[in-house]
């Protein structure tokens, strides 16, 4: 039986590990699919290289009130898809052909791993393989309801939908998260006329419930929006594949992509012969060390990580990192000021609290919206719907949490983040430096000015 004295599993975040000092280590890197994981194949880069020319798209066909008369003559899908994957797809091939021909010290084994008993790993069914020390990166996968997959219908999946040869003329989209509304946004902006079914009362509920009830009123316009409803039937034919919902209503469209969220790989993993335990929802569990139950194994990423977040599973792999070539003064996971974002239209971005869990722990806060358009650049974009939310605790200035909606929410919300990270109270925040006038962030100044503290 071979033996490694390292083994990773998944070439995410997992792959960025094996760095100069482990050139001294036999390394062993399992990978069952395409190097380079979640985010640089089916996840963060392609789908916001698709979502920049949907903005574009998007900004043409509001161009007119802003006195430009101008018209969107064509989408052409395959070119945007096309020069997509041909950056991605040798980024990804050129990360396999680099851990295979030019790490001496590492063996990149390609199938899927299981585990066969303590730090013993089996690929594709075939002799195992021990190692001294394990690190489990495998990442998650698109959960899909049991009413589709036992329906038989055809459909898509973040992971698929990207590769289509053309533009559906009507897409249905089951799932109302931050993956079906960022879809929805792309192929309504390039052209398809778009259902969105969800079973809570507004889109992204699980976003604070201002920037919830706000995004779900700004895009009924646009998408055909159902909510409240789950899908209780599904059936293809002729016309199309037909969604019959709890409430007795239907539609039928030409394309379903299922975007009801991801689970953790774990299962597959045979992690009881491991002795690696699992939260009920089928995350590893981990310490703040990311080490799991069993000696010797650390994980990270989606497969254990509360945050299904890129910026995170970088993060958590520079702490295994470290842990790994540093056993005597290991350092901890820090999930404070988690800040995310949500590349849809109108673009949404927060960190830390949300209202209602400031209310659920009883805090005294302070909460202020201020609208893009009560600012000079929110006036020269016109805007209608943005808007920045600040919450911070009474007395102390602490900001507790900070939500944006509109126009480049994910650069707006940076200072806010900032703050959080290193403690800075919401008046000093606001006052104790320069913001540039009149630059959309005065939107953040204005709501930290306005917060009663």
């Amino acid at each position: 039986m071979r033996h490694h004295d390292l083994a990773v599993i998944g070439t995410g975040s997992g792959n960025s590990i094996v760095d100069e000092r482990f050139d001294h280590l036999d390394v062993a890197i399992v990978e069952h699919g395409v190097f380079g994981g979640t985010c640089l194949n089916v996840g963060c880069i392609p789908t916001k290289m698709y979502v920049y020319p949907a903005d574009v798209a998007a900004h043409v066909r509001r161009a007119a009130k802003y006195g430009l008369d101008a018209t969107l003559d064509k989408v052409r899908w395959t070119d945007i898809r096309d020069r997509i994957f041909g950056r991605i797809d040798p980024i990804s091939a050129g990360g396999r052909e680099y851990r295979e021909d030019r790490c001496p010290n590492v063996t990149v084994y390609s199938g899927h791993a299981r585990f066969t008993g303590e730090r013993a790993i089996s690929v594709d069914g075939a002799e195992p393989f021990t190692a001294d020390r394990v690190v489990i990166a495998a990442g998650g996968r698109p959960a899909i309801p049991q009413v589709i997959t036992d329906s038989g219908v055809p459909y898509e999946t973040s992971d698929t939908i990207m590769r289509i040869d053309e533009v559906p003329e009507h897409l249905l989209v089951v799932g109302a998260g931050y993956i079906g509304a960022e879809f929805a946004h792309v192929f309504s902006a390039l052209g398809s006329r778009v259902t969105i079914i969800g079973r809570g009362h507004t889109l992204l509920r699980s976003q604070d419930e201002t920037v919830a009830e706000r995004f779900t009123a700004a895009v009924r316009d646009r998408w055909d929006v159902r909510l409240e409803h789950p899908v209780a039937a599904c059936s293809s034919g002729a016309d199309g594949i037909r969604l019959d919902l709890a409430d007795g209503s239907s539609v039928t469209g030409d394309l379903l992509l299922v975007a009801t969220g991801r689970t953790p790989n774990g299962d597959r993993l045979d992690l009881d012969r491991a002795g690696v335990a699992v939260h009920d929802d089928g995350r590893i569990v981990v310490d703040e060390f990311q080490r799991t139950t069993a000696e010797g194994v650390w994980a990270l990423g989606d497969v254990s990580s509360p945050h299904a977040l890129k910026h995170v599973a970088n993060h958590e792999a520079k702490v295994v990192a470290h842990n790994l070539a540093h056993p005597d003064a290991p350092r901890r996971t820090s999930h404070h000021a988690v800040p995310w974002a949500v590349f849809t239209d109108p673009q949404i971005a927060g960190v830390g609290r949300t209202e209602a869990e400031c209310r659920a722990e009883g805090l005294d806060y302070a909460v202020k919206v201020q609208a893009y358009g009560d600012v000079a650049y929110g006036w020269a974009m016109e805007d209608t719907t943005g808007f920045c939310k600040v919450l911070a605790e009474r007395g102390t200035g602490r900001i507790l949490g900070a939500h944006v909606m509109g126009p480049q929410a994910s650069t707006v919300i940076q200072p806010l983040i900032q703050a959080m990270a290193f403690g800075t109270p919401a008046r000093e925040l606001a006052t104790g430096q320069y913001w540039i006038h009149p630059a959309l962030p005065e939107v953040v100044e204005n709501a930290l000015l306005g917060l009663d503290l």
